[in-house]
């Protein structure tokens, strides 16, 4: 046989004999001849696997890895530190496939992973329900404004500009398909404005905030909970997980729906994906919760065991009455998250809050202190802030990639409004030497 090809020219023509035609010609009868290709494709010599191996190799060193980086880059995506034992546990055979566990019987363990999963994002957001994951951020808030207009009625959103721009180009993406009209929120100062007056909440199905938001500051969460549930409104937030160890929980200030990016829960920047998308409800809305829950439950012989509790998606009801469209999930990435979490433990995840919240600090302390740079809002921070350069930013970015340093991005892509600023994330990965060598390069080309 040859290598990597499943048949030789001898089982070729025994397979024919045995249909009954001459050649493979005769399989392509019923096309008809105009639409066959009449001369050879031009494909480059065959290669053995060394030399495809080789060949690869050479075309990956063009691209440059965070590893090949000190990474401070931010607006969604952030570069933390993931235990070796997570890749190890993710990527046992019982677990290794994002696919639903059809089978509860046969699927205990990825069950059990993903109840735990859900308990700890319920614990973490002050929630009462979390489904078993999302694609991403993104379409988790996309999918908390469908659930916010189904359950009141209302085709109206208002939704902070605050928010991460990719989360709301979705939502915009979602909102056309469904006549969802999308009203913008402005900041004032950094903060997402919490005077709704002039707007007719009454019409309005929900009020959606990003805290942090997506210039790093700290939302004031209560400030909107009156006013939205005063006219029956839904108020959802989308958060960074990690900064709950801190934060107290959405659900206590009197959000209805959290979303957000579970990436940094023990998933790589990945090129950009896959993430995982967190979704979680207060009781009330339990049933409106897109994908599926995982539920524990006890069997004829008093034994406990895991099920799918609830899967109001279109593969298990009809098309028409599913509350989401969403396929399938991100369970392998839950999974990660999980075992994350269970690796680190509550005070683990507290402290790791607590790197980053100080070691952001520090680093915009002494970035400001340069000359051309100051922070762009006074206000109450994270991991990530936005700093005002009087100089060219992607000017400034392309010179620090060239010194080994990812920052960014610069936010004149988003608005030009924001044409001077530039957002610096600070993970607990990053070191008091690779923070201060940031500042004296910034303060060298800047």
């Amino acid at each position: 046989m040859d290598h990597f090809l499943p048949h030789t020219e001898d089982e070729l023509k025994e397979m024919f004999f045995r249909i009954g035609v001459k050649d493979f010609s005769e399989l392509l009868k019923t096309i008809p001849p105009e639409l066959l290709l009449k001369k050879e494709l031009n494909l480059p010599v065959s290669l053995s696997e060394l030399e495809a191996l080789a060949q690869l190799k050479e075309t990956s060193y063009k691209n440059r890895s965070e590893d090949c980086y000190t990474c401070f880059m931010g607006g969604g995506a952030y570069d933390h530190f993931i235990p070796a034992a997570v890749d190890a546990i993710i990527s046992r055979s019982e677990f290794y496939t994002a696919y639903t566990p059809y089978q509860a019987e046969v699927s205990q363990g990825t069950l059990q992973a993903i109840y735990e999963y859900q308990s700890m994002i319920c614990a973490l957001t002050g929630m009462d329900a979390a489904n078993a994951s999302h694609y991403d951020g993104a379409t988790a808030l996309a999918e908390a404004m469908y659930l916010a207009c189904n359950q009141t009625r209302r085709e109206k959103v208002l939704v902070s500009e605050g928010v991460n721009p990719h989360y709301r180009q979705v939502m915009e993406t979602y909102a056309h398909a469904s006549g969802i009209d999308v009203i913008t929120i402005p900041l004032k100062n950094g903060l997402t404005d919490s005077d709704l007056s002039g707007y007719d909440l009454t019409s309005v199905a929900a009020v959606m905030i990003q805290s942090p938001n997506f210039l790093g500051v700290i939302e004031d969460i209560v400030a909107f909970s009156q006013p939205v549930h005063d006219t029956k409104a839904l108020l959802t937030v989308s958060v960074d997980p990690i900064s709950l160890a801190l934060l107290e929980a959405p659900g206590n200030l009197g959000a209805d729906i959290v979303t957000g990016e579970g990436q940094g829960l023990g998933n790589a920047l990945n090129y950009g994906g896959p993430y995982l998308g967190i979704f979680a409800v207060k009781k009330p809305l339990m049933r409106r919760l897109p994908g599926r829950i995982i539920g524990a439950t006890v069997d004829n012989q008093g034994r406990r065991g895991f099920v799918m509790t609830l899967q109001t998606r279109e593969q298990h009801i009809r098309r028409d009455k599913a509350t989401s469209n969403i396929c399938t999930n991100e369970s392998l990435c839950a999974l990660a998250a999980c075992v994350t979490l269970e690796l680190l433990g509550e005070e683990g995840l507290k402290e790791m809050a607590e790197l980053c919240l100080q070691k952001a600090h520090y680093l915009a302390d002494n970035i400001c202190a340069i000359e051309g740079f100051e922070l762009a809002y006074k206000q109450p921070f994270f991991k990530e802030f936005a700093v005002r350069y009087t100089g060219e930013v992607e000017k400034l970015t392309d010179k620090l990639a060239d010194k080994g340093f990812l920052v960014g991005p610069g936010l004149v892509r988003f608005s030009d409004d924001w044409k001077d600023l530039l957002l610096f994330a600070v993970t607990e990965k990053r070191t008091k030497v690779e923070m201060d060598r940031l500042v004296e390069t910034l303060r060298s080309i800047a």
